[in-house]
């Protein structure tokens, strides 16, 4: 007995993955192309095929392309770092952030020292400085800041630490 459903030519990745057939109205054909197995794949060992019919359904038609690539986004990290997924990732950035904005900081300071020094060379020997040390004068130097990851961090970081000092405000160890 033959279905009244046309068949598809190509079912897409979530169907192939599923083994069932893909009709025309179905909901991960448009976002999970027959070319992209792992990508669904990937998807269904984090969240499972129900959930994300679930989500997609809640989200607004315009949006469901982002969802989709969110979650796939989430699941492929989740799948390499089990235990944090896309916080790690996020921790990760944000120490990034933070050691970019000390380089910025340092070499404001440098370009200040620079600008504010007398032409002459001679002047360089006086106030013991050697333009090739990497080393900032003491006149420059923050203490706050350069006190170290964790203090930069703590203070410019929406996983600052507690009073305690050992988790953040997720209940969790600092990332490493």
């Amino acid at each position: 007995m033959k279905s009244n459903e046309p068949r598809s030519s190509s079912s897409c990745a979530a169907c192939k993955f599923l083994k069932r057939r893909c009709t025309p109205n179905c909901q991960f054909a448009s976002y999970f192309r027959s070319d992209e197995p792992k990508k669904f794949a990937n998807v269904h060992k984090v969240f499972g095929a129900s959930n994300v019919i679930k989500i997609l359904n809640e989200v607004p038609q315009d949006q469901r392309e982002d969802t989709v690539n969110s979650l796939v986004y989430e699941a492929e990290v989740r799948l390499m770092d089990p235990v944090y997924g896309c916080i790690g990732t996020i921790a990760s950035l944000q120490r990034k952030m933070v050691e970019l904005q000390n380089d910025l900081m340092v070499t404001r300071a440098h370009l200040a020292y620079y600008e504010a020094k007398p032409s002459t060379t001679a002047s360089c020997s006086f106030l013991g400085y050697d333009p090739l040390n990497v080393s900032m004068p003491s006149i420059f130097v923050d203490t706050s800041v350069s006190g170290g990851f964790l203090d930069s961090f703590s203070q410019n970081s929406s996983f600052a630490m507690h009073q305690s000092g050992s988790t953040n405000e997720f209940g969790q160890f600092p990332f490493p």
